[in-house]
């Protein structure tokens, strides 16, 4: 069996609209794999059914689409497309502000669903790596801080022994800024020429070092 395109759910309480979106769905290659009539049961039917990409009708009968959407991305992790019958500027701006990532407009037009749901994908991908990046970036800073004064280093000395540890382990340098932040031992085993940082358990430096 062909992996489907996309696994897609659906909250919208009006059957015509998820008849429409069904068929769209599958005439371009994706998968319903459930369906939920009310925000209550939204983060449940996500969390059970996994899917890749969401649809959110804005108008649901316990409440509001657009907050129902805020909390399944905020606690389910998945890209969601807002479903609505009009885009007003107030609507945008509430939908962008709940990490809304894409928009197909009611009635459906099935020609319209493949690019919305490829974008909501894509900008949920890119958004969730970049602020990974940048928390790992902050990680990082904070280990070379905790370095420059510990051991009364330079940033660019920090630097150095970061990414001297992270070659020998073979590990991430973020992996190896967690451990700076986290092991009691480090400033001792920093102050060892052979030993910029702690290796984590199970690196080939550290059990290089530790057959030494």
């Amino acid at each position: 069996m062909d992996t489907p395109r996309w696994r897609v759910a659906i909250v919208d309480d009006h059957e015509r609209s998820r008849a429409a979106l069904r068929g769209a769905i599958w005439s371009a290659g994706g998968e319903v794999v459930g369906e939920a009539l009310r925000c209550a049961d939204a983060v449940a039917l996500i969390r059970r059914a996994a899917p890749d990409v969401a649809v959110f009708a804005v108008g649901l009968p316990d409440g509001d689409g657009v907050d129902a959407a805020a909390h399944a991305i905020a606690t389910a992790g998945c890209p969601v497309v807002l479903f609505t019958s009009h885009t007003d500027e107030a609507l945008v701006e509430r939908a962008r502000a709940a990490g809304v990532m894409a928009y197909l407009l009611k009635p459906l037009r099935p020609a319209e669903l493949a690019p919305a749901l490829d974008l909501a994908i894509a900008r949920f991908t890119e958004t969730r790596q970049l602020r990974r990046t940048l928390e790992d970036r902050k990680t990082i800073e904070r280990a070379k801080g905790a370095l420059m004064t510990r051991l009364g280093l330079t940033e660019d000395e920090a630097f150095r022994r970061l990414r001297r540890a992270a070659m020998d382990s073979r590990r991430p340098m973020v992996e190896i800024a967690k451990a700076v932040l986290t092991s009691d031992p480090v400033t001792r085993t920093l102050t060892n020429p052979d030993n910029d940082v702690p290796m984590p358990r199970g690196s080939a430096a550290a059990n290089h070092r530790t057959e030494r």
